[in-house]
């Protein structure tokens, strides 16, 4: 690679091998375009490529998500289209060894959350997105996001209790359907 310091590329390398696929998910999340993710992330690796690994390094996650928001944020801007992603792009996790009924539940229940999520405010998506998907502290999602720690944790809060009051609604839904 071209413009990085001897030694550099291994650090390059880990730095994709670790945080691609989730800043792949995070940036898709924020312009609603797998594509247009691509990019977003390719762009975000190559200006890590000009960074001081002893200044970025100590603070990598914090500076590869605030660069892809960023990014993500002026291309959302300037293509002002908003598509969204289907259902069948989102991964859901499940364990190998459950029963089928149970996986099928399990990919029931999360595809309604997922659903439920796209409801919050944007605010709201990308700090439940960045904390349980991506497993960022809230003081790394408060240096992404450009908000206070205590803003994100109300943040926070507010939407799982969203989410709590919805989850219950359609469970009790779901009761008076089966009678």
């Amino acid at each position: 690679m071209t413009g990085v310091p001897p030694g550099n590329g291994q650090w390059i390398h880990a730095a994709v091998a670790r945080y691609e696929a989730p800043l792949m998910v995070y940036a898709a999340r924020l312009v609603r375009d797998p594509e247009s993710a691509r990019d977003i992330v390719q762009d975000v690796f190559t200006k890590l490529c000009a960074q001081d690994p002893l200044q970025v390094g100590p603070v990598l996650p914090q500076w590869l998500y605030t660069v892809c928001r960023n990014r993500a944020l002026d291309v959302r801007r300037k293509e002002k289209r908003m598509t969204r992603l289907a259902d069948a792009d989102v991964d859901v996790a499940a364990n190998g060894a459950a029963r089928p009924l149970d996986l099928a539940e399990l990919h029931d229940t999360s595809q309604a959350v997922v659903r439920m999520v796209e409801h919050l405010s944007d605010d709201q998506q990308e700090v439940i997105r960045l904390r349980f998907q991506h497993g960022l502290s809230y003081q790394q999602i408060a240096e992404v996001t450009g908000h206070s720690v205590s803003n994100v944790g109300v943040l926070i809060h507010t939407a799982i209790k969203k989410l709590r009051l919805q989850m219950a609604v359609s469970e009790k839904a779901k009761g008076i359907a089966r009678k």
